[in-house]
Order: structure tokens, then C-alpha cells, then sequence
């Protein structure tokens, strides 16, 4: 059998041309030092070692009991210390094996028992690791294939159903957005194949991959890295198993990794840590994300600004800005559109609902289920609906937002008060809006997020409800005698309930419903209750305080209205709307259907006419996708201002042009209405923590209470409140003053 000489065989071996510039073989003394220190390569000549050509840039008394094999390019090594915490290490190679091995200028390789086929960058400090290597055909955690791969081993993401068929790719740029738009448009096969292709895109499919670890990064006390592609500046401390990722990092948003984590075939975000025996696989995490406690992130995608402990979560798309941190939580197949909080011993997602593991939930913006809520599937709740402790045996699908849901064991229903929130938690809301913004540190904000609770999703879930209100409404206004006296709670105005009952009971269901409409509008102190069949599979659900949480979605429909106007009208250098500007923003188009896209609420047609590019071909890249969601996002303030309008010509059943005098100090008042009662709230609630008998029982003295609790007036949170409603109620006074 014919030899092959060692000079072929190097020759073969050679590094890329691309990084060795700049670069030359060792001098014979510099190999005569490299021995000394008991260092050996797989080539006794050394040269498959390349070191900077620059005089004293390369101090080779710097490695020491290395191991060098394939070819190792080597940056500057020269004396000096890299400094991280209370980690202070000099640079150069110590007691460590190299193979296929490209290293940056001033890095620190030691006790690192096996490095194979890594691109290292300047500034690196890697200490203490048992296994650090890459594969030729690693994807870093992308869904991508590699030059003869088969699809059976590509990574999906089985989010928001455990059965699969949700299932999305991972890529590095994966937002919310994305992952949402992929997994609930299915039905559409060439849509589906084109988000394949946007996801290889860019990928030449060539087995020739290599470790990264950018500049600035320390890894230390880890024992398994391997097919990783590891961000600047990130910090990788005690890991137990890393393989198949990419970590995301920068100097303005640094990624943290700490001691026991397990990350397998996933993608994490910029600025995010995982901490203290966490474990995910198939994931992606966004930016400025914790997962923590022994948390088990599998087969999901968390959304940025979100925090995960000590709890599993399976099968799940989640949207920013959520947050569950207890031991007993469990999550599974759902899809949770953002500021959800989850709370403890919530079992919500059991594989044994139904035959077979295909059960699913979605809930809307701000879902919080009580201590201990379990839920059966398939089940849906509108935005911001509070439910109360219990066991729910029975599928759900709550439609009222702002909501609060209570189980009622005696006769199998559920019990909901529609517009709970603006009814008794105003201060809730009017947090919600300051804490999520201030929590917000990306510094990148690719996904964009939709903060404030008053938006054009849950304004479109409030009309859905005012319309099942009305429709409810005229069904109990056309029972007999004495169901309508068993759902009439309290009778204050017989004459009013008994006129409007003879009416609807007169007219066709058409006609029944604007009688319902008015007999919602004149009755003022009667209470009834309503039954909605849609709410709760078998046993349906009891509607509360029908009349109230009409109003109140009222008031707070305009006040969105208003405000969104306001926004535009400040947008636009205006203080007040005059006639043109109704001109103005007629010839805006109106979209009355709204998609919470990961976060960002972007009008349904917008989300076609995206598909619609992507099918064409038009759209080629993620890129290109994300570049779509940005001039949504610079038209928002537009949209929501025309949306505005047609809300204002809805509930007052005309034309804005034709509005009064009349009609125009009615909006004013009931928004003035919400604006005070959100100030006036939030002041009362924590008021509350100061003058309440049981809130100061813990506390010796009145001293006490406020080194610990501080005081009212030093609240920075209602200090912002009352200078935030001063202007918003001037701005209120002048929007309309040039239509009266």
C-alpha cells in the first residue's frame, strides 16, 4: 500500500488562506522553547502551527504542557492578564489540547482537555473545560440541513400543541412574530413550504463548519461545549452539556450561562440568562429573557423580556413579557400572547384530556390564572382575563377581555364580570402599562411590543363583547316571567325592565337587538344576570354585572379612541382635529381586524398582504420579513387613529361629521371618567398600604412602615401618574375644540 508523505498529508490539512494572513510557520527556537515547556504537536517538524508574523506579537514560552494537532493558527501572545470578576488569569496555552484551531490576539486557553475545530476571538478566556468541539456539519441550533442530510433529522420546535403539527423551524433571527405567524396559518400548504425555504435561505449547505466564540467571552468550569456558536462578550460559568446552540451576546446586551444548565439544539437571545440547573432543548429564547431554578424549557419558544424558574414548560409559544417562577407551575401546548403570569400549582395543559396528546390553549395578552387553576383543552380566553382559583372540568372560551372567570361548583357554570379590571382594578391596568415598559432592557428591539392594555386587540375583543352583551341582553329580555325573575337580581325599576320586555317580545330578533341596546343605555340601577352558552362547554357560564361592564367597555373604547387621536394629532404637530384632518384620516386605511403577531398588533389584511409577497416570491428572506413588520410598526400610530374614528361612528351608530356638541362632551366626560378613575385607583390602592389596620400588623411603628413600605408622596410610580393624566387630560380638553 503506497505512503503518503507527512508534507502531503499537512498539505492537506492546511488551514483556509483566510486566516492565515498575516501569519508564518515557528523559528527554531520558538519550537525549541514550545518543547522545553513540554508542549507536542502531531507534526514533529511543527509546522502545522502558524503564529503572527509581527515582531513581539508571539511569545512562545507563553504555552505550556499543550498538545497541538490538525493545524493551529495562533493570534498575539504576548504578556499580559485578562481580568473577569474575581478570574485573573495570564494569557497564552496552558495544559491544554488544540486541533483544527484558530485563536485570537491576547486569549487565555487552560485546563482545556479537548478543543477541536473552534474559531476563537480576541480577548477569549477559556478555563477549565473538559470538551469543547464542533462537528463539520453542525447547524448552531438552526432548523437548516447540512449537504446530504436527510429531512427527518432537521430540528423543529413542536410549539402550541404537542401533536406537531404547529411545529416551526429555529432560526438565529426568530421572533415571536415569526413563530406565531408559522404555526397558526397551517392550512396554508405553499405558505408553509416558503417559510421552509426563507429559513434556508442563505445557507450553501456546505459541511465545512466551525466553532465560534467571539471577542470578549468567558467560558470556564464547563464540561461539554460542543457545535457551538457562543456571542462577545458572553459568560459562560459551570455548564453541564451545551451542544447544537447559538448564544447571542454583545457588549450592549451580554448573554449569561451559569453552573449545571443543559442547552440542546436551540437558540438563545441577547442579554438572556440561564442560570442554576436549568435544562432547555428545542428552543428559542428572546432577548433579555431569564431561565433559572431548574426551570425545563423544552420544545418552546419564549418571547423577550420574559422570566421562567423552577417550573416545566412543554409545547408552548410564549410572547414577551411573561413571567412564571414557581415550583409547581406546569405549562403545556399553548400559545400565550404576552404579559401572561402564571401562578403557583397552575396544572394547566394535562396530556390526558382528551384520546390522543392534541389539546391546545390560547389566551390573549395579560392571561393570570389563580393559585391552583387547572384547565381542560381546548380552551380560549380573550386579553387580560383574571381567572379565580379552581378546577375547571370543562373546556373554556372566554370572549370577555378584561374579565374576571370564577368556577361555581354547585351547578357546574362559570361566573364571569365583564370588564372586571375597570370595574374594580384600575390601578392594575394603569401598573401595567408603566412596569412593562421600564422592564423592557433590550437595547435591539427587533420584536416590537405592543405594552399598552388599551390597543387595537383588545379594543376589537371589547366591541366583540358589547355585541354578545346586546345579543344576551334581548334573550333575557324575552324570557318568560319567571326565568326573567330568576335573572333579575335586583329589580330598581320595574316600569323600565317591564317596558322594554313588551318591546322586544313585540319586534323580529333584528329589531330585538337595538331595543336591547336601548334598554342597556336607559336602565341604571337594575341588576340581572345573563347566560352565555359560548363560554363553558356543557354548563355554560353566568354573566355578572352585565350593565356595568357594558359601560365600562364603552368608556374605555373611548377612551382609546381619544387617546389614539391625541397620539396622532401630537405625531402630526397638532393639538386639536380640525375638518381636514378628518379628511386626512379617512384617506387612511381602515382595518377593523387585528393580529397580536408576537407582540406587535398588526391589522389581519397587513398579515395577508405579507403572505401574499411571500408566496410571490417577493419576500425572500426573514430579513425581508422582519423589515414588513417595521413599516407596519411606523404606520401604527396611523392605523390606530383611523380605528379610532370607526370606533367613535360605532358606538355612536353615525358618521364623526355628524356628531354634536352634544355627543362630543359625552366622549370627553366618559374618557375624563377613565382617565381620573385610573389616577384616583392607583392612588387608593396604595393608600391602602398605609392606612389598612391588617396591612400594619407586622410593623411596630409608624416609622417603620415607611423605612420599609416608603411613603406615598415619594412614589415614583404615581408621581409619573398624576403628570402623565394632567397632560393627557389638557390634551383631552383641546382634541375636539375645533369640531363643536
Amino acid at each position: 500500500m503506497a505512503q503518503v508523505s507527512l508534507k502531503s498529508a499537512l498539505k492537506a490539512e492546511l488551514p483556509p488562506n483566510t486566516v492565515l494572513e498575516g501569519k508564518r510557520h515557528l523559528t527554531e527556537n520558538e519550537k525549541e522553547i514550545l518543547i522545553k515547556n513540554r508542549n507536542i504537536s502531531s507534526d514533529s517538524s511543527w509546522e502545522n502551527v502558524f503564529v503572527p508574523e509581527e515582531e513581539g506579537a508571539f511569545n512562545a514560552s507563553q504555552i505550556v504542557q499543550s498538545e497541538f494537532s490538525g493545524w493551529v493558527v495562533l493570534g498575539k501572545i504576548r504578556a499580559a492578564t485578562l481580568k473577569y470578576h474575581d478570574l485573573e488569569l495570564d494569557t497564552g496555552i496552558y495544559h491544554s489540547m488544540l486541533s483544527n484551531v484558530v485563536l485570537g490576539d491576547d486569549c487565555v486557553v487552560k485546563n482545556v482537555s479537548y478543543l477541536v475545530n473552534y474559531r476563537i476571538g480576541n480577548r477569549v478566556m477559556l478555563f477549565n473545560i473538559q470538551e469543547m468541539s464542533c462537528t463539520k456539519h453542525s447547524k448552531f441550533g438552526n432548523g437548516i440541513l447540512k449537504e446530504g442530510e436527510s429531512e427527518d433529522i432537521r430540528i423543529w420546535i413542536g410549539v402550541g400543541n404537542e401533536n406537531g403539527n404547529r411545529s416551526v423551524l429555529p432560526f438565529e433571527t426568530m421572533i415571536p412574530a415569526d413563530a406565531f405567524l408559522w404555526s397558526r396559518y397551517r392550512e396554508d400548504k405553499l405558505l408553509m413550504q416558503r417559510f421552509v425555504e426563507l429559513t434556508e435561505s442563505g445557507n450553501d449547505k456546505k459541511n465545512n463548519t466551525y466553532g465560534i466564540v467571539s471577542d470578549d467571552a468567558v467560558i470556564k468550569n464547563c464540561t461539554l461545549i460542543k457545535d457551538a456558536k457562543i456571542g462577545s462578550n458572553a459568560y459562560i460559568k459551570g455548564a453541564f452539556k451545551l451542544k447544537n446552540i447559538t448564544v447571542l451576546s454583545s457588549p450592549e446586551e451580554p448573554s449569561q450561562i451559569g453552573e449545571g444548565v443543559e442547552l440542546v439544539n436551540g437558540i438563545m437571545g441577547f442579554g438572556s440568562r440561564v442560570f442554576y440547573q436549568a435544562v432547555a432543548v428545542r428552543f428559542v429564547i428572546g432577548r433579555n429573557c431569564q431561565l433559572k431554578y431548574g426551570a425545563r424549557l423544552l420544545n418552546s419558544v419564549l418571547g423577550d423580556n420574559s422570566t421562567v424558574s423552577c417550573c416545566e414548560l412543554l409545547n408552548n409559544l410564549i410572547f414577551p413579557f411573561h413571567e412564571q417562577h414557581h415550583n409547581s407551575s406546569f405549562l403545556i401546548a399553548s400559545t400565550l400572547q404576552g404579559q401572561s403570569n402564571i401562578a403557583s400549582a397552575a396544572t394547566i395543559g394535562s396530556n390526558h384530556n382528551s384520546r390522543s396528546p392534541d389539546g391546545e390553549m390560547i389566551a390573549g395578552r395579560g392571561f393570570w390564572p389563580g393559585l391552583c387553576c387547572d384547565f381542560k383543552y381546548d380552551s380560549k380566553f380573550a386579553s387580560f382575563v383574571l381567572v379565580a382559583k379552581g378546577s375547571y372540568k370543562n373546556e373554556l372560551n372566554i370572549t370577555y377581555p378584561f374579565s374576571l372567570v370564577a368556577a361555581s361548583p354547585e351547578d357546574g357554570t362559570v361566573h364571569i364580570i365583564p370588564g372586571y379590571w375597570f370595574l374594580y382594578n384600575m390601578f392594575a391596568i394603569e401598573r401595567n402599562r408603566f412596569k412593562f415598559a421600564s422592564r423592557d432592557k433590550r437595547i435591539v428591539k427587533v420584536q416590537h411590543i405592543e405594552t399598552d392594555p388599551f390597543a387595537p386587540d383588545t379594543m376589537q375583543e371589547a366591541l366583540c363583547a358589547l355585541d354578545r352583551i346586546i345579543e344576551l341582553t334581548y334573550r333575557y329580555l324575552i324570557l318568560d316571567e319567571d326565568s326573567c325573575k330568576k335573572m333579575t337580581v335586583y329589580n330598581a325599576e320595574p316600569d323600565v325592565i317591564s317596558e322594554y320586555r313588551t318591546k322586544a317580545l313585540s319586534v323580529s330578533a333584528d329589531e330585538g337587538l337595538s331595543v336591547a341596546k336601548d334598554f342597556l343605555h336607559h336602565a341604571q340601577y337594575s341588576q340581572f344576570l345573563l347566560s352565555d352558552d359560548r363560554c363553558q362547554k356543557k354548563y355554560g357560564a353566568v354573566i355578572y354585572k352585565p350593565l356595568q361592564g357594558y359601560r365600562a367597555y364603552r368608556r374605555v373604547l373611548k377612551y382609546f379612541a381619544a387617546d389614539a387621536l391625541i397620539t396622532w394629532c401630537s405625531f402630526n404637530g397638532k393639538e386639536s382635529l380640525a375638518e381636514e384632518d378628518l379628511s386626512s384620516l379617512e384617506e387612511i386605511p381602515l382595518f377593523t381586524q387585528w393580529v397580536n403577531a408576537g407582540g406587535q398588533i398588526i391589522p389581519e389584511q397587513k398579515v395577508q398582504e405579507l403572505f401574499t409577497l411571500i408566496k410571490e416570491n417577493q419576500i425572500n428572506s426573514w430579513k425581508e420579513v422582519h423589515a414588513f413588520y417595521d413599516e407596519c410598526q411606523k404606520l401604527y400610530i396611523d392605523y390606530k387613529a383611523r380605528y379610532a374614528l370607526y370606533i367613535f361612528e360605532r358606538l355612536y351608530s353615525r358618521p364623526l361629521r355628524e356628531f354634536t356638541s352634544e355627543i362630543f362632551s359625552d366622549i370627553t366626560r366618559d374618557v375624563a371618567f377613565v382617565s381620573f378613575e385610573m389616577l384616583e385607583s392607583s392612588i387608593s390602592s396604595r393608600e391602602k398600604d398605609y392606612t389598612d389596620f391588617f396591612r400594619s400588623i407586622t410593623f411596630r411603628n409608624k416609622e417603620e412602615v415607611e423605612a420599609v413600605l416608603g411613603t406615598l408622596s415619594e412614589n415614583s410610580f404615581l408621581r409619573e401618574l398624576r403628570e402623565a393624566t394632567d397632560d393627557f387630560n389638557t390634551n383631552l380638553e383641546k382634541l375636539f375644540k375645533k369640531l363643536r
